[in-house]
């Protein structure tokens, strides 16, 4: 298995991580991710609505900015959350991310 470059934990910037989730799509990238634990960036990408040229630079972007791990075996590119690196750099920043993107409930007020 081979891991596509990736920014190591003390190069991980917060402008960039906060960037790269301000996308929607991204965002709902992140958040299948966080549920599912590995995905390929296929069965990632299903249902975004997105060309698959257009998916492939959110996949870039979530991991060039350190948010993803990024393997390829073969012809298949698996992705998971670098959530222990963004732990030890932005303590709390995924799992607030992650809380604040769930949908908010029928008839729960703001």
């Amino acid at each position: 298995m081979r891991l596509l470059p990736h920014p190591s934990t003390e190069n991980i910037q917060l402008t960039e991580v906060l960037r790269a989730l301000s996308d929607p799509v991204r965002l709902e990238i992140v958040t299948r991710l966080a549920a599912a634990g590995e995905m390929t960036c296929t069965v990632a990408g299903d249902d975004l609505g997105v060309h698959k040229s257009t998916a492939s630079h959110h996949y870039r972007t979530l991991r060039e900015a350190g948010v993803v791990l990024t393997k390829q075996e073969g012809r298949l590119k698996y992705m998971s959350l670098r959530r222990g690196d963004l732990e030890s750099r932005f303590p709390g920043l995924l799992d607030a991310v992650l809380t604040a993107a769930l949908p908010v409930p029928a008839g729960a007020h703001a």
